[in-house]
C-alpha cells in the first residue's frame, strides 16, 4: 500500500512539473517579424533644436527620433566639453550615435527596447561609445501634431521635438528601410 501511494505522489508531482514547464513554454511570445501601426501622433521625424542653457552644459546630447510604425530610430548627437573617453574616439567633443528598436506606449509612458547600430543600421558590436541593448524610458509630458516633450526617467532635462516630416504607417517586415 505504501510502494502504491509513494508511486501515486510521484506521478502527481511529475505531472504537475510537465504543466507547470508547458504553461511556462507557453508564455513565450516570439516578436513578430511585422510591425504593428504603433502611434499615430508619433508617426515621422522629430528633432531637438537645443536645450535651454546647453553652452553652460559641461556636456549634453541632442536627440532626433524617427517613427515608423512601432519602430524607432534615434540618432544622439552628444557634446562634451571634457575628455572622458579615448583620443580617437572623442573627435574634438562632438560625435554622434545611434539606435533602432520597438516601442509601445503604456499610459503616459514611452517604452522602448532595441539596440545600438553604426550609421548604416546594422548592429554595434564593439567600438567608440555605446554597444548593447538600447532601452528608451520616457514620460510623454506634452504632444500636439507638431511639438512633442518627452521626460527621460534617467535625466531631468525634457526633450522638446519639432516635427520637421510626416510618415505614414505602412507595416512591413521589421527593419526594412
Amino acid at each position: 500500500m505504501t510502494i502504491f501511494l509513494s508511486a501515486k505522489y510521484c506521478l502527481f508531482a511529475c505531472l504537475s512539473i510537465l504543466v507547470g514547464m508547458l504553461l511556462f513554454v507557453s508564455s513565450c511570445v516570439r516578436h513578430s517579424e511585422m510591425q504593428s501601426e504603433g502611434a499615430d501622433y508619433l508617426q515621422g521625424v522629430w528633432v531637438q533644436d537645443s536645450i535651454p542653457h546647453q553652452s553652460q552644459m559641461m556636456d549634453y546630447t541632442l536627440h532626433e527620433f524617427k517613427f515608423i510604425c512601432d519602430s524607432v530610430y534615434t540618432t544622439m548627437r552628444v557634446h562634451a566639453k571634457m575628455q572622458r573617453i579615448a583620443d580617437s574616439c572623442y573627435k574634438d567633443g562632438a560625435w554622434t550615435e545611434y539606435a533602432r528598436g520597438v516601442y509601445v506606449i503604456r499610459g503616459d509612458s514611452l517604452i522602448g527596447e532595441g539596440i545600438y547600430t553604426k550609421p548604416n543600421g546594422k548592429y554595434k558590436v564593439s567600438g567608440c561609445y555605446r554597444t548593447g541593448t538600447y532601452l528608451p524610458r520616457y514620460r510623454v509630458a506634452y504632444h500636439d501634431t507638431d511639438s512633442l516633450v518627452l521626460e527621460s526617467r534617467y535625466d531631468q532635462r525634457p526633450i522638446v521635438l519639432r516635427k520637421i516630416h510626416d510618415i505614414s504607417c505602412v507595416p512591413k517586415k521589421r527593419w526594412e528601410d
